[in-house]
């Protein structure tokens, strides 16, 4: 029996906040006490955590490692992106298993197990893409409910290639209001953006700064508001992913309000960055096309108050990373053909502790949102998400005075550009436990590809 203690630290959770050393068995958390009690523990292991932070591991709900998107693929593999997690204090992620039009759920789940299987760093689950609903793949949503893969993505947006139309959100939906699955959502109305991306690149307009203008706000809120009334026909709970504008933040809140079980989510890059950033000079703008786009200054505010009231839930990276040199140029004549997504799964953490050092909110906060919610929201809590007895030891010892300055010559993903580049932050990750074992120390990473465990999901946690 291999024993760790954490001695000094300050313990946050989402509930508390306490000085407690940490005892760890065997990659599961034994006990939490205060020093004084804990002074009797024998370990072979003992992690200072003075004058640090001792929480929870974070858990990334949307990630997309290799994706294929417009003849190139995402450049973070499984084994760059989980080590970039690790680096940036998240424990687990959950990825997206495509569908292949015209083929079997299940064909895509297993590509994303050839893919992942023994090369994740830290612990991965799976939420399924449907991009071509029909009678077989909503008998196979049954199956892979009992399988623990819980959850599935649709696409309002991307017509010919992932989208779905109303009628089979609504069967799809149907389906997880009776097998418990959680669906979750692009809402972006991809008809009507294919008819201004079309005008637009007629009138000339082809640069980066064209993409924000053609995926208007009102058209994420007008497919946030169906999807949300489609969940109600159906009897289905609905998580809204990448909400990034004033307007669907309002839809999302008005269904809360109502009593429905609608849930949110939003992506660093629309709490820190703008769409003044798809005007940079040349073709630098491109580094920031993801969908949907960033937005205008004025609509951060909207999204750090629904984050403070829970309106919106969760923050997840929405990683997708492509690289500026030979991807997101092959949309240099046209924006459309720019690989849409941006990095981050290395940020998050630090990027979402600045806000705390800013006042924006508390350290409990953090930690729920990064880490408990997303565990209870895809049916992996109490095992990830929290620091108590018999949850895995998944811990991050977390520096919150340290300063550090964000840039591609010093992250790990494999992507040549950091969308936050020269950024000062406060607070950096100092040592990660993954189920009790020590994958980053002081700038040491002793973490290996395959160590990572495939996750079977229970349902949403917020429904039972």
């Amino acid at each position: 029996m291999s024993r760790t203690a954490i001695r000094g630290g300050l313990v946050i959770t989402a509930t508390e906040e306490t000085e407690a050393d940490v005892l760890v068995e065997d990659g599961t958390i034994a006990a939490i006490a205060t020093p004084a009690l804990a002074q009797e523990w024998n370990a072979d292991t003992v992690l200072d955590a003075t004058g640090l932070y001792v929480i929870p591991g974070g858990v990334d709900a949307h990630t997309h490692m290799e994706m294929p998107f417009g003849g190139t693929f995402a450049a973070d593999t499984f084994e760059t992106g989980t080590r970039a997690a690790a680096w940036g204090g998240t424990t687990t992620i959950i990825d997206f298993a495509i569908q292949p039009v015209g083929r079997s759920l299940r064909e895509g789940v297993e590509a994303w197990h050839a893919k992942a299987d023994d090369q994740c760093a830290i612990d991965y689950a799976f939420h399924g893409i449907l991009s071509d609903v029909g009678d077989g793949v909503l008998k196979e949503m049954d199956a892979l409910v009992g399988e623990g893969i819980t959850s599935f993505k649709m696409f309002m947006a991307y017509p010919g290639v992932f989208y779905s139309d109303d009628g089979q959100v609504l069967r799809a939906m149907q389906q997880a209001g009776d097998n418990g699955a959680l669906i979750m959502m692009h809402a972006e109305n991809g008809i009507a953006i294919d008819v201004l991306v079309r005008q637009a690149l007629d009138a000339g307009l082809t640069g980066p700064e064209n993409h924000g203008r053609v995926r208007h706000p009102l058209l994420e809120a007008e497919a946030t508001h169906r999807a949300i009334q489609l969940s109600k026909v159906a009897g289905s709970p609905l998580y809204v992913v990448h909400v990034s504008a004033t307007e669907a933040v309002a839809e999302i809140t008005r269904a809360r309000s109502d009593g429905f079980n609608v849930f949110g989510e939003t992506c660093p890059q629309y709490l820190f960055l703008t769409v003044d950033e798809l005007a940079g000079p040349g073709f630098e703008g491109a580094k920031y096309v993801c969908s949907t786009p960033l937005r205008p200054a004025e609509h951060q505010a909207s999204l750090w108050r629904a984050l403070r009231t829970d309106d919106l839930s969760v923050v997840s990276t929405d990683h997708c990373p492509f690289c500026f040199t030979g991807q997101k140029e092959l949309g240099r004549d046209d924006f459309s053909k720019i690989p849409n997504g941006i990095p981050g799964v290395e940020n998050r953490l630090d990027l979402l502790h600045d806000a705390v050092v800013a006042g924006r909110i508390s350290r409990r906060r953090w930690v729920e949102m990064a880490s408990t919610t997303p565990a209870r929201m895809f049916g992996l809590h109490p095992r990830k998400g929290t620091l108590a007895p018999g949850a895995d030891a998944d811990v991050v010892l977390y520096d919150p005075a340290a300063e550090q300055v964000l840039s591609a010559e010093t992250h790990h993903m494999n992507v040549d550009y950091n969308a936050y580049e020269g950024r000062r932050i406060t607070g950096r990750v100092r040592t990660v436990l993954s189920r009790g074992e020590v994958v980053v120390h002081d700038g040491d990473y002793r973490g290996r590809p395959g160590r990572g465990r495939f996750l079977r999901r229970e349902p949403c946690g917020y429904l039972s």
